[in-house]
Formats: C-alpha cells, sequence, structure tokens
C-alpha cells in the first residue's frame, strides 16, 4: 500500500461521495498534486470544476486513463474560461444576442464532450441570471450583515430587485430553456448519457430559483436537464427572503440530478456542514436529498481543514444512518451509549 493509499485509509474511505476541486485547487500548480491531496482524505471521485486549466488536465487525464481517480462531473465551463461573459456570473444561456448564446451553447457541449471521456455523469450548468447595472445582490448581503433582513433598507432595495428580476426573468429564462434544449439534442446525436444539471446560485438575482427550475425542467421532459441542488446556496437564498427550501425542495427531489454539499453560516457559504456553524439541526433538513440523490459533491472553500472536513462526513453518515436506525459505516459504540466515528 503507498503512502497515499495509507492516509486515505486512515482518513476513511468516503465511498458514494465526490469532492470538488475547488477546495484546493489555488494551492497548486500541478494536477496530479491537487487530485493526489483530495485523494488523501478518502475520497475516490472528484468533480473537475470551472477553474481547472488545459494545463492541470496534462497529469490528471494519466490518472484519470490509469483507474487512479474517478470523476462524477465537471462543472459548466470546463476547462476554463478566461472571458467573463462565459464565466460563473454571467448571462450565459440567456445572453439575447444570438452569437454569444451560441458560443455558451457550444462551450457547454464542450464541457460535455470532457465529461464523457471522463466517464463522468453530469456537467453542472450555472444557467444565466437577470443582468443588473450594478451589482445588487452584493449591496443586498451588505445590508443584511449590516442591519439584517428585516431592516427597511433591505426590504426597499429587495422590493427593487424582485420587482426587475420578475418583469424580466420570463425571457432570460425562455432562451436559457432553448438553449439547454438544443444542447441536449446534441448530446443525444453524439450518444453522450449525462445529466445537464442546472445549479441553484449565490446571488438574488441569479436563475434558477427553485420555481424556475421547476419550469425549465417541466418544459423540458425527457431531456437530461435536471435541477443541481446546491445547499449552501439553496440556504443563502432563503434566507435572503428568494424561496423556501422546506415548501419547494420536496416537490423537485424527484428531478435532483446532484447535488453541493457545504452549509452557509449566515449568508458565508462553503462550510463544513455541522462543524463550523456549531447548529446540529437546520442542515438536517437536506437529509432525504442527500439520502436519495446519487451525485453527492461536496464543494468546500480552503479554510475547511481536513479534521474538519472528516468530522463534518462522520456526523452526516451518522445522521444519515440514524434515518434507517442502523450504525453508521465506521462508527463504534460511544461510552454513553451512542454512536461516534
Amino acid at each position: 500500500m503507498s503512502g497515499l493509499d495509507r492516509a486515505a485509509d486512515l482518513a476513511g474511505d468516503k465511498a458514494g461521495y465526490s469532492f470538488s476541486t475547488c477546495w484546493n485547487i489555488k494551492r497548486h500548480t500541478t494536477g496530479r498534486d491537487m487530485i493526489e491531496e483530495i485523494r488523501g482524505l478518502g475520497f475516490r471521485q472528484v468533480e473537475l470544476n470551472y477553474n481547472v486549466t488545459e494545463q492541470l488536465l496534462t497529469t490528471i487525464e494519466p490518472m484519470i486513463e490509469r483507474g487512479e481517480i474517478g470523476v462524477s462531473s465537471v462543472h459548466n465551463t470546463f476547462p476554463h474560461v478566461p472571458d467573463p461573459d462565459y464565466g460563473t456570473d454571467s448571462v450565459l444561456l440567456g445572453f439575447e444576442d444570438a452569437e454569444r448564446r451560441g458560443r455558451a451553447i457550444e462551450l457547454l457541449v464542450r464541457s460535455a464532450e470532457y465529461a464523457h471521456r471522463y466517464g463522468a455523469k453530469a456537467v453542472v450548468v450555472h444557467p444565466g441570471e437577470v443582468p443588473f447595472p450594478n451589482d445588487i445582490s452584493r449591496k443586498l448581503q451588505e445590508i443584511y450583515r449590516e442591519q439584517g433582513p428585516d431592516a427597511e433598507a433591505y426590504r426597499t432595495l429587495w422590493d427593487e430587485m424582485l420587482e426587475r428580476r420578475q418583469t424580466l426573468a420570463g425571457g432570460y429564462l425562455a432562451r436559457i430553456r432553448d438553449s439547454l434544449e438544443q444542447a441536449s439534442y446534441t448530446l443525444a446525436a453524439r450518444g453522450y448519457d449525462l445529466i445537464l444539471g442546472i445549479e441553484t446560485r449565490s446571488r438574488c438575482n441569479q436563475i434558477p430559483t427553485l420555481g424556475e427550475a421547476r419550469w425549465i425542467i417541466d418544459q423540458l421532459k425527457g431531456s437530461p436537464v435536471k435541477l443541481w441542488f446546491d445547499i449552501g446556496h439553496g440556504m443563502m437564498m432563503e434566507r435572503m427572503g428568494l424561496y423556501d427550501n422546506a415548501s419547494e425542495l420536496p416537490g423537485l427531489i424527484d428531478d435532483i440530478g446532484g447535488l453541493h454539499i457545504h452549509e452557509t453560516i449566515g449568508l458565508s457559504d462553503h462550510w463544513c456542514p455541522y462543524v463550523h456553524s456549531g447548529d446540529g439541526e437546520t442542515f438536517d433538513l437536506f437529509l432525504e436529498a442527500i439520502d436519495r440523490v446519487p451525485l453527492k459533491v461536496y464543494e468546500l472553500k480552503a479554510a475547511c481543514e481536513p479534521e474538519a472536513i472528516h468530522r463534518s462526513h462522520a456526523i452526516l453518515q451518522q445522521k444519515l444512518s440514524a434515518r434507517k436506525g442502523a450504525p453508521a459505516p465506521g462508527s463504534r459504540p460511544a461510552a454513553d451509549g451512542g454512536i461516534q466515528a
């Protein structure tokens, strides 16, 4: 057994879960080192995020080919595209300009080509947004943190945002639907068996809300388009007032193609569930989705230390096992009769 495999064994094999390269991509200049660090946490699958460059892939692809690492998903646009028009916070698939929207569709198909080549099961997609002349979501978050969501300044600006969003969203949603439909036809023609997962976002002007996701999926029945539910983003948008997870998520659960697992503390996201917040209950709302959805990807920030990641995963497994009345894999009885990792 190699040193890497021994480290992974000590960390505990996190079978059934994938881990996003967003956690450590800024710490590495070679793809192999980046992937080896993730393997050392006990993960055997990764999600290759949108900052992975073609240069990093030169040392990752041989690992995929040798079976040293599996790829659960890639995150559009992939590999990294430096043009902000096609970045993470963009109108993207909803562009009014036909040429720009066509390019966005081409890049989505390119992401799918890589996903298919790597044996991945999904492409995670940021569909688009309702554009604003300024970063209204950031301003709302500033007021939220300084004054709270019940402050008059917050409610006034929120209502302004919502009015513009609701007025303009229809056109962007229609174009996003058409773009996803076109991409779906191309994937089908090429024989790609992939989910196109439209991700819940972290800014209140971005698409989709849960209701918008329901509409898009219903419009594209029979296509590979599913919801990619980002749990932390969902928590953030509920706190800001955009939707209600408890009432809306159950109606979508059968249409969730995959999950990003992380917790939001206030409006700060990508923390380890249960551990960093110290809240042992709020995240429980999402246990059913985690239990039922097969593609589960941890998407954590660089500040999450390995010990916190292991502890968070152990707590999550305990809670999931308790739902079924069974001890978590690898757990042992605690002195007080409970379960510990």
